[in-house]
């Protein structure tokens, strides 16, 4: 059963609830501090290695140490799912059930969480619906209501990660690179993640009729109008926000290396060549022309889908993926300190981050460098490490957990 409410997931054994102690007083101060996106309260049941398990917090940032193994990620996907997609781990719906005797488990997993949002708190409840036949389709509910699609949730909490495994993210596919774009467009324009899924829809469908064949051509013709609209648009606001985080990027100083950043693909290049409209209408002609192609190679070869992120190192014009690994992971962290001033500038609130061993390659003055913008953002940022001494940086700033056998504890 979906939990809707985050005071009162599902009780057992293996029961987990905390909450921030020390920061009492900041929490009873919260009224008068700005709206942040910030989790308040977090639900889980038969999540990952949670049995249940209920966390309590403010805005502060939010530092999780224990030994590998012990949970700290799973915490950080479960917030992760409440933003649209699939996650940090971009895991399947029945991966992520806890692994345990059918006797011991409630039922599919559910996380319920009472979240801050710009214009108030929110009750969040998702989880898979084991009632579906594929056991791969995820429930929303918002305030008690049953969300439409996902999609509703890019509204209400701006969320942007890293995870170790993004320390390949400039060396693999472009597919890794326009996510995580994808991943600060949404936290501006939140109606970028409903545009994305229209697109994929659309192209998916549009692949089934030319694999199968003899598809009636006016259908064809609507889906890549549909296709030509929603992608024009995916591709524009790409463009914006890239084009502003190069400034960004360009006017910091310190530690981190400035990035420069651009975007390569047909539809980028057109679209600074011609007027949007023209672009659709462009995009349009192309998915007609190459149907019989994308017919036989089974793949869509034009579109937003085939674009790349492009960062170069700007001290020396290196392109990321020739620095070393970690200028790269240093790159990734200006960036996203970058985008989360932005975001700050233009709504006065940064997004949430969640930052998973991020501080274990950095070095003393970067990590410095690293709690101290994320102290003057204001942001709530969630990282995990397996060594307290790392955090020391962020003593009196940040609440303290640590984690142990699916067990959380303050300090």
């Amino acid at each position: 059963m979906l939990a809707t409410d985050p005071g009162a997931p599902a009780a057992g054994r293996g029961d987990t609830r905390v909450a921030a102690g020390s920061g009492d007083t900041y929490i009873n101060d919260r009224e008068a501090m700005p709206l942040r996106p910030a989790v308040l309260r977090l639900a889980l049941t038969d999540f990952r290695c949670y049995e249940a398990a209920r966390l309590e917090v403010d805005q502060r940032p939010v530092v999780l140490t224990g030994a590998n193994g012990a949970g700290k990620t799973n915490l950080l996907e479960a917030i992760s799912l409440l933003a649209p997609g699939r996650g940090l781990r971009r895991a399947k719906l029945t991966e992520i059930d806890r692994r345990a005797p059918a006797s011991r488990r409630s039922g599919a997993w559910a996380i319920a969480a009472r979240v801050q949002t710009g214009t108030g708190e929110v009750q969040i409840g998702t989880g898979r619906d084991a009632a579906s036949a594929s056991g791969e389709r995820r429930i929303v509910r918002i305030d008690g209501a049953k969300a439409k699609s996902q999609a509703e949730l890019a509204s209400l909490m701006p969320l942007v990660w890293l995870t170790p495994q993004m320390d390949r993210l400039f060396l693999e596919g472009s597919g890794g690179r326009r996510r995580f774009l994808d991943r600060l467009v949404v936290s501006f324009d939140a109606g970028h993640a409903a545009r994305h899924a229209a697109y994929d829809q659309a192209m998916r469908e549009r692949a089934r009729l030319l694999r199968e064949g003899g598809a009636d051509p006016g259908w064809l013709a609507a889906l890549e109008e549909g296709m030509a609209a929603d992608g024009v648009a995916i591709a524009a606001a790409r463009r914006d926000l890239v084009a502003r985080l190069d400034i960004a990027c360009a006017a910091e100083t310190g530690p981190f290396p400035r990035a420069l950043l651009a975007l390569e693909g047909e539809v980028d290049l057109w679209l600074g060549a011609m007027p949007a409209l023209a672009t659709e209408d462009q995009l349009r002609r192309r998915l007609e022309a190459m149907r019989r192609s994308d017919a036989e190679s089974g793949v869509t070869a034009s579109g937003p889908h085939r674009s790349d992120l492009l960062v170069r190192h700007a001290p020396s014009g290196m392109e990321a993926a020739l620095c070393s690994t970690g200028e790269q992971k240093a790159l990734l962290i200006a960036i996203v300190l970058a985008h989360a001033r932005l975001k700050a500038q233009a709504t006065g609130a940064p997004p949430a981050l969640l930052l998973d061993e991020v501080a274990a390659h950095l070095d003393a003055t970067r990590r410095g460098a690293l709690y101290a913008a994320l102290v003057a953002l204001g942001a709530q940022a969630w990282l995990t490490g397996t060594e307290p001494a790392l955090f020391a940086g962020l003593a009196g700033a940040a609440q303290f957990f640590t984690v142990a056998d699916a067990t959380i504890t303050a300090g």
